[in-house]
């Protein structure tokens, strides 16, 4: 079983390197950690917090677009308690390129906001605590 301290990258494909690196920087407020230019043909950036125990990475292998998620049940979520930052967040989200959409799971809808990148991926931001 992983530690408390176990690192977790979570890696995406995507069309567009540049322009989905941009959405994740500036909706979610990361940064860029690291990035990779022609590692056998695919180009990489790491987006996130320095400091948390997660990060993204998109990847762009050259010559090949990308089909979108097979389900609209494939979701990131973000459990954000405070209602203030959580209005931002989602604010930040739409000003950086997602778009708001319906989510396939209603209860994502009564405290959340679902979004969509240029790639197809769904992003939940949920105003709640998450509770173990």
């Amino acid at each position: 079983m992983p530690a408390r301290d176990t690192k977790i990258r979570i890696a995406k494909p995507t069309s567009d390197l540049k322009t989905i690196s941009q959405m994740y920087v500036d909706g979610l407020g990361y940064e860029k950690i690291a990035s990779f230019e022609n590692h056998d043909g695919v180009d990489g950036i790491m987006i996130g917090h320095p400091q948390h125990l997660y990060h993204f990475e998109f990847t762009q292998h050259k010559g090949a677009d990308v089909p979108f998620p097979s389900h609209p049940d494939n979701l990131i979520i973000f459990y954000m308690p405070d209602i203030a930052k959580w209005q931002k967040c989602c604010s930040n989200m739409l000003t950086s390129g997602f778009i708001e959409v319906k989510a396939n799971n209603s209860y994502w809808d009564k405290r959340g906001k679902t979004f969509v990148d240029i790639d197809g991926y769904r992003v939940v931001i949920q105003n709640q605590e998450w509770d173990d």
